[in-house]
């Protein structure tokens, strides 16, 4: 395998990472065998701001510890429990001993194809109904720093709810992607929106390119070229469809696209839908990448040998799951070296990191001329809804006419096009304040002050130290579920997350810092959550 950039340590520096034979993981990261207060193993990566020939203008931090084998064990032996019972319910709702409740064929029908998976349709009924009330828990008032939510019950173990009329006020939230604060009912965006309500009335009804064209689609396009720093840019009415509908309009067969493995299921499906041949690399291992794209240019297209049309690197800025930052500096190193294509979803790292809310462009320091097409969401920092593409004129006028979410779709809504445009200038400094200045930089001190405590107090934390998504490990099957209630009981909204969204054994929790979050609301959530932690083992 061959080394990247960012693994050659120049003469006289000081970045070693791999001393002793210590063998990389899964990252291409060294395990630092460093013990840490009540840690396993943890793998690291620290870039110093003069390794890897200036590649990185800042120190680069990130950690995945590894699973320690007894929790492994045990994590297995939970999913095995469940399972073993599993077949046992399903034994007696054979026999009708017991009431089965989900969808499945008629007696009639078993001998047509199966409608429903078998192996889905038995981990959704005898697995996820136990800890279903952890998801889908509706809100009923603005997800801000803190939100209500309708308090229901279920009398049949989860297969159907009842809503009481009441309720759980005040729940600190820390499950919404609300980086920057703007999701709120009050200030400028909100009544900028309510405004625009006024004049422009709620839908549109029409397609961009028919009725629905507004001014407001205009401005907004403008403004977001302007923010990106890039020549043009496109908005679309759905953040999943702008990745899904558009790559395919980019790549086709005869192309080729290196995916990371973690990429976003939208990324997936716009992939696939391209009809392009799809080459998965390790999660941030340039290592990987290096190989695929090196063996895509000596190789060429399966059978033929014809060189690729085209090589498209898809990578995101933030990744949702692991709460890791894309090594964008030696991604773009490399997508030079092979005159390669990049492709960045910066749906969770637009507004959240940089020193002007940039992404992960600006985090780094970097052109953003570098990177072919920049894709982007505004349902996270700009508290809205839709999505961006941004790039070369000739990029977005191509789109304009090829992309099925531009000639489908319905247009943005007009409130939510103006939340987006005074979120922006705010973020900007256009509106004459200094609110969207704050909000940067306070999101990056709750950031690092909430991680940091999380791991004095001997949580095992996932992801870049400047990352606002940050993964703790729960691993155990039990704890998914006991850990979200636990945690709501005392008021404190969280996401867990468990197979097949993470690795089997890799279950956590996911906290999103925001701007709004008050440093004794992230005390709070630390002290709780190692309570909630140890009551769910």
């Amino acid at each position: 395998m061959t080394e990247s950039a960012a693994d050659k340590p120049e003469s006289g520096d000081a970045c070693r990472h791999a001393a002793n034979g210590v063998k990389p993981s899964r990252n291409g990261f060294a395990k630092n065998r460093c013990r840490q207060p009540q840690h396993r193993y943890r793998e690291e990566k620290v870039y110093p701001t003069a390794c890897n020939g200036g590649l990185y203008s800042r120190p680069f931090h990130e950690s995945f510890e590894e699973t320690p084998m007894l929790v492994a064990v045990l994590t297995y032996m939970g999913y095995g429990i469940l399972t073993i019972f599993g077949y046992l319910r399903d034994f007696l709702r054979a026999w009708k001993i017991e009431r089965c409740h989900i969808a499945r064929e008629r007696e009639e029908q078993k001998d047509f194809v199966p409608l429903y998976q078998d192996f889905e349709n038995f981990y959704t009924r005898n697995l996820y109904m136990r800890i279903r009330d952890s998801w889908n828990r509706p809100i009923c008032s603005v997800p801000g720093a803190k939100l209500d939510l309708a308090e229901r019950v279920s009398h049949d173990y989860n297969w159907t709810f009842e809503y009481t009329g009441r309720a759980v006020k005040d729940v600190i939230n820390m499950g919404s992607y609300n980086y920057l604060g703007f999701a709120e009912n009050s200030g400028a965006c909100a009544e900028a929106a309510a405004n625009v309500t006024l004049k422009y009335g709620v839908g549109v009804c029409s397609t961009r390119q028919e009725i629905g064209n507004l001014d407001r689609h205009e401005e907004l396009e403008k403004l977001v070229a302007k923010f990106l720093g890039v020549e043009s840019a496109m908005a679309f009415g759905m953040g999943f469809a702008t990745n899904s509908m558009n790559i395919p309009a980019l790549t086709g067969k005869g192309c080729l696209i290196l995916s990371d493995e973690l990429n976003h299921a939208s990324l997936v499906l716009g992939a696939r839908l391209s009809g392009s041949s799809i080459r998965i690399f390790k999660h941030n291992n340039m290592q990987s990448l290096e190989k695929l794209l090196g063996d895509a240019i000596v190789n060429g297209q399966p059978r033929t040998h014809r060189p690729w049309k085209k090589i498209l690197i898809v990578v995101e800025g933030i990744y949702s799951m692991e709460g890791s930052i894309v090594r964008l500096p030696e991604v773009i190193a490399l997508k030079k070296k092979y005159k390669a294509f990049l492709y960045l979803d910066e749906a969770h790292s637009i507004g959240a990191l940089g020193t002007s809310g940039r992404g992960v462009v600006d985090y780094f320091g970097l052109d953003p001329r570098d990177v072919d097409i920049m894709m982007g969401t505004f349902t996270k920092s700009f508290g809205a809804a839709g999505g961006y593409i941004g790039g070369k004129k000739e990029l977005i006028d191509y789109l304009r006419t090829h992309s099925h979410s531009a000639v489908y779709a319905t247009s943005i809504s007009p409130p939510v096009a103006e939340q987006i445009i005074t979120s922006m200038k705010c973020i900007m400094g256009e509106d004459g304040t200094t609110l969207g200045c704050e909000r940067i930089r306070q999101l990056a001190e709750n950031t690092i002050y909430f991680r940091r405590r999380l791991q004095e107090m001997g949580f095992i934390i996932y992801g870049n130290s400047d990352s606002p998504v940050v993964p703790m490990m729960l691993y155990m099957p039990a704890k998914i579920g006991a850990f979200g209630r636990e945690m709501l009981k005392r008021n404190i909204g969280v996401v867990v997350v468990g197979f097949p969204a993470t690795p089997i054994i890799e279950s956590r929790a996911r906290f999103c810092v925001s701007a709004a979050h008050t440093k004794e609301m992230l005390d709070v959530c630390r002290t709780v959550g190692l309570g909630c932690h140890r009551r769910g083992g």
